[in-house]
């Protein structure tokens, strides 16, 4: 797989309210780990749609990864316009520098928001671009997610699509280990 879409839960959904929350090094991680293994497959693009959380998370990863393994880039494919445009001064700064640093940046409708069909139309043009999709989701919390998965599950019904997931039991496992690990863990 070269190219691969990655989503999960924006950030309040999760809640997460500000950038020094524990639970992003742990969410950090485990796409560390997924792309990570992918990038030694020959993975070259990554694609997210820009929205707050996993998705800038991710971006963040990529970036890091960059170092180790050139051949990878990262695409913005924004819904529309000006996305950031209500958003707080500290998550519209974020996601100013994220795109900065990306590959390449678009808007898939020309125009600012108008319609929530928008939202439908970025998920399946992704979708559409992706050879995968690496998804952060709960079953029993489907959220914003939720959307993009459809789409996804149905394009898998027809041809080859892989789907990954990371769910709250892999990110358990990842804390765990994590703790198990720590040199003060056996104090």
């Amino acid at each position: 797989m070269k190219v691969i879409a990655v989503t999960g839960y924006k950030s309040h959904e999760l809640g997460i309210f500000d950038q020094k929350h524990d639970g992003i090094y742990y969410i950090k991680l485990a796409l560390e780990q997924r792309l990570r293994s992918l990038c030694e497959e020959g993975l070259e693009w990554v694609i997210i749609s820009g929205q707050l959380g996993v998705e800038l998370w991710a971006a963040e990863v990529v970036f890091a990864l960059k170092e180790e393994f050139k051949q990878l880039q990262l695409a913005v494919l924004t819904p529309f316009l000006e996305q950031e445009e209500r958003w707080q001064e500290a998550a519209k700064s974020h996601y100013l520098e994220i795109l900065q640093k990306a590959d390449f940046v678009d808007s898939i409708t020309k125009r600012p928001y108008d319609d929530p069909a928008q939202l439908r139309q970025k998920n399946e043009f992704i979708i559409m671009k992706a050879e995968g999709l690496l998804v952060l989701y709960d079953e029993e919390k489907p959220g914003s997610p939720r959307f993009y998965l459809d789409i996804a599950l149905k394009r898998q019904e027809k041809e080859h699509f892989p789907i990954l997931f990371i769910t709250p039991s892999d990110l358990d496992i990842l804390v765990q280990e994590e703790q198990f690990n720590r040199v003060d863990y056996w104090e």
